[in-house]
Order: structure tokens, then sequence, then C-alpha cells
């Protein structure tokens, strides 16, 4: 191991895992201090290893590797606890979330704020009952993680303009430009971008979700944004919640 970065006891979270050989695992984990990183778990895929129950998503874990290259060398893991894990629709919103934490993120890169969030958003979706309290969680996040990665937009000033936005008219919201206002007062056809109210994009803007129609459009928004971010590939959670359930990130 001449050489190599060892890291120990650092909280993370397992995003995904993929087999590796005969019988490891390549788990995909987001860590506090060190982003997204890819470990090799050697042996848990046997019955016997200490490993296999805990490369398990939603777990807190204190992780420990060593490694030069980009795939890094599990050597060790712990359970912390103090954590319940998403049930049942929540679950399928963890699951949406570390989806787009694989997709969005780019290995190495710490991101402390937005591991934090991350714990707290699993925290709610644990807590949380209700389909309008999970579009409030999931809205918060998406938008936090787009700030963090870079990709932040500001939804209170007109882009052509540079007035503040009006909370009475109607805007088109283009990811490469920002808000503005509808030609004619009203969501031209073939105007590009996602036809969005003053208010909803004051309320984003705020953190506010208590109006129905803020989260309808906040929804339509936070998925252009996040397609436009992501490219042509869909996220196959999202396409699994519209099939499943009735809530649709």
């Amino acid at each position: 191991m001449s050489g190599d970065v060892r890291i120990d006891n650092e909280p993370g979270f397992v995003l995904h895992t993929y087999p590796f050989k005969e019988t490891s695992v390549v788990a995909e984990v987001f860590t506090r201090g060190h982003g997204r990183v890819a470990l090799i778990a050697r042996g848990a895929r046997r019955p016997a290893s200490a490993l296999r129950g805990l490369m398990q998503p939603f777990t807190p874990l204190l992780l420990s590797w060593f490694g030069k290259a980009e795939m890094k060398t599990l050597h060790g893991a712990e359970w912390l606890g103090g954590l319940i894990a998403p049930q049942g629709r929540a679950l399928m919103c963890g699951f949406y979330l570390n989806e787009l934490l694989l997709r969005l993120l780019a290995r190495g890169d710490p991101h402390e704020r937005l591991y934090d969030r991350y714990v707290e958003t699993l925290e709610l979706l644990a807590g949380e009952a209700s389909s309008a309290d999970f579009e409030r969680i999931l809205r918060r996040f998406e938008k936090n993680l787009l700030a963090e990665i870079g990709y932040g937009a500001t939804f209170e000033v007109d882009a052509d303009s540079g007035a503040a936005v009006d909370p009475a008219a109607r805007y088109v919201y283009q990811p490469e430009r920002g808000a503005l206002r509808a030609q004619g007062g009203m969501d031209a056809i073939g105007q590009p971008g996602c036809p969005v109210s003053g208010q909803t994009l004051l309320d984003l803007a705020a953190d506010r979700f208590e109006r129905p129609a803020t989260l309808v459009e906040a929804k339509a928004l936070m998925r252009t944004l996040i397609n436009h971010t992501l490219g042509a590939k869909p996220l196959y959670t999202r396409q699994l919640l519209r099939e499943l359930t009735d809530l649709n990130p």
C-alpha cells in the first residue's frame, strides 16, 4: 500500500452497488468530506462477510478506504445508527435522491452542505406521510443540489430586463437564460422554456411550497432544469415512480 492515500472513519452512505468479480461489489458512496467515491468491497457478497449487511442504501456508516486510483479499496465499515430508513413511497423518494447524486455529482468533489441536507432530507422522508409533504421535500432538495453543483437558478429576476419578477405575470423559464416574460403576457405557444407563474418563481426563491399551484409548477420547472443538466438519459427512478405511484418527482 506504499503511496496509497488512506482515509479512516469517514461518514457516508451507500448510493448504489454492483457486482465486482466473483465475491465482491463496487459501492458508490456519498461521503461528507470526500464527496462521491467508488469503493471495492472485497468479499462483500460472501454469506459470512461482515460487509454484506452494511452495503445497503440509507444506512449511516463510518467508512475507511485506501488507494490512489479513482476506484478505492474499502477496508472497514461501521454502522453509525441514528437514522430510520424511509419506507414505502418515502423509500422510492430516497432512491430518487440517490440516483440524482449518482448522476449529477462528480467523483472526488466534496459537498459537505449537500451531505448534511441529504441526511436531513432522509430524516424528513422517514417522518412525513402525505404526498404533498414528499413533493415539498423533493423540490427543496433538487433546488439545493442544483445550486451546490453550480447550476443554481435565479428565480426572482427577469433575465431580459433585470426587473423583479411580477407575481401576477406569466413567464417561461429557459435553463440557459432564466425567467423571461411570456410574450403577450401569456404562455405563448412555441416560446421555448417551461411555463411558470411569477408567483411560483418567487415562492421557489423563498423556499415556499404551500400553494398547490406552486407545487405543480415547481415540479415541472425542476424537471426541466434537471433534464437539461443530465442530458438525454432519463432517470430510472422517476419513470418507476410515475408507473408505481401517484407521486411524480
